[in-house]
């Protein structure tokens, strides 16, 4: 294999591995606490244990976004366990909204004129999944709520990613610091709701070391291996693969349709966050 296919194919792995998440959530029998603690407590070990650049950059500054990061896992998780996985990755993909209306209190930094479209497309998608009421179903029992918690894991993702602009520690290793101390805490936070664990088959144990080690460890590790060679844009596109991914492994797996609007308004928060990635790094090479 090329060099240059090597650090492409390492991404696009990451993503397809990224996006069997809401499928296995919901094919673990354990209730959301118990899912949320266990899958980010192996996730922690797995990638403190296989990713060296994992054991750097810990600091106090660290240690606040993290907590915003384990909330992040935790409302994923519920929202997966109460409304379909495709709704729940989109909703969350929302977060480049989130970043781009709180940059200017939070970052400093100006709306600019071009972002009024992408903001436009990210705002009527949103809209999208409110407006089509969404009947309950065995692996979406609670869509209403389900929903709003995704959106919230938008928020929160949103702030995690600014308190590294910010320099929560600086550079990769905070980056990495960041994931595995957030996922310590969510699995500290929801350790109280989630003991005695009584009932998981082998089936269950298996599908959280799956979700711990490869679907959050390996991905991880990939992610890191192949942004050594690949731009920030081209990166951030092929991890866009995750939430395109996502419902098909859930309806192949669970048999899971999203609503027809969803569908729409995923494809609006998709295209915008590309056309918003593509501006921003076209207007950075401008002199």
């Amino acid at each position: 294999m090329s060099s240059r296919a090597a650090p492409r194919l390492s991404l696009v792995l990451a993503a397809a591995l990224f996006s069997t998440g809401g499928a296995a959530i919901k094919g673990c029998a354990l209730n959301s606490w118990q899912v949320a603690c266990l899958r980010s407590a192996i996730a922690a070990i797995a990638l403190f244990v296989f990713l060296p650049k994992a054991r750097r950059g810990y600091s106090f500054g660290v240690l606040g976004w993290a907590a915003v990061y384990a909330a992040t896992l935790v409302l994923f998780v519920t929202a997966n366990k109460l409304t379909t996985s495709a709704n729940a990755i989109y909703l969350q993909s929302t977060s480049p909204l989130w970043v781009l209306c709180l940059s200017p209190w939070l970052l400093r930094e100006r709306i600019k004129r071009s972002d009024a479209l992408p903001m436009a497309l990210f705002a009527v998608g949103l809209a999208l999944f409110f407006v089509q009421k969404e009947s309950a179903s065995r692996t979406a029992p609670d869509p209403a709520t389900g929903n709003w918690l995704a959106l919230a894991s938008g928020l929160t993702f949103a702030l995690s990613l600014i308190g590294l602009r910010k320099g929560a520690g600086g550079g990769e290793d905070a980056s990495l610091a960041l994931v595995v101390v957030g996922n310590a805490l969510a699995a500290l936070a929801c350790g109280p709701k989630a003991w005695p664990i009584d009932g998981a088959t082998t089936s269950d144990w298996l599908v959280l070391l799956y979700l711990g080690v490869f679907q959050i460890g390996l991905a991880y590790v990939l992610v890191a291996k192949g942004l050594q060679q690949v731009g920030a844009l081209e990166g951030s596109l092929l991890l866009m693969i995750e939430p395109a991914l996502n419902p098909v492994w859930t309806f192949f797996l669970q048999g899971e349709r999203p609503g027809s609007l969803a569908l729409v308004g995923g494809a609006l928060i998709l295209g915008a966050t590309g056309a918003k990635t593509w501006l921003d790094a076209r207007r950075a090479r401008l002199p």
